[in-house]
């Protein structure tokens, strides 16, 4: 479980990645776009991020795949200069988590846990976050397996292709 000192700072870190993805939603401060990955940038505050969507998704439920309604479904990478955040790995599942659930993130043969909080979940520390960008650069794919607070089961896929060079753009524009 999460100590109450990493819980305020993931805390903090979801707040921000929340105002990413709201300004993703709204923003027309896209500036690149490398395959599945695009390359956003705001300076009030200064951060640039990138994002994906699935390439697949599939809901169940009880070992059936069902139909759910879900929101956005989207895998970032933040950099926010002002806060110190250089390269923070966040997911939102378009659902409430499940109360004290985890999210498993598989790349190739690395399997990495990250922490929910409402729609929100991140790695546990910022020596996890490099370790998934890591994997994530040489990686083909990952996938992100969860439950909602209705008990779905939930995996959703991403491209990893351009990930590494969409990471670069930011990290450069927000250096």
């Amino acid at each position: 479980m999460v100590s109450l000192i990493a819980r305020g700072i993931a805390g903090a870190v979801m707040a921000m990645a929340a105002t990413g993805a709201v300004a993703q939603e709204e923003s027309d401060n896209q500036v690149a776009a490398e395959t599945a990955w695009s390359v956003f940038e705001d300076n009030d505050p200064r951060e640039c991020w990138v994002v994906s969507a699935p390439t697949e998704t599939v809901n169940t439920r009880d070992g059936r795949v069902v139909a759910v309604r879900r929101g956005e479904i989207l895998l970032m990478t933040f950099f926010r200069p002002e806060a110190g955040v250089d390269g923070q790995v966040t997911f939102t599942g378009g659902y409430p988590f499940a109360d004290d659930s985890t999210v498993s993130l598989v790349i190739g043969d690395d399997e990495f846990e990250l922490f929910t909080e409402g729609e929100w979940a991140w790695p546990a520390s910022t020596s996890d976050d490099g370790k998934i960008i890591a994997a994530m650069k040489r990686g083909v794919d990952a996938v992100l397996t969860a439950v909602s607070s209705r008990g779905t089961t939930t995996k959703d896929t991403f491209s990893l292709l351009g990930y590494t060079a969409a990471l670069e753009e930011a990290e450069r524009r927000c250096s």
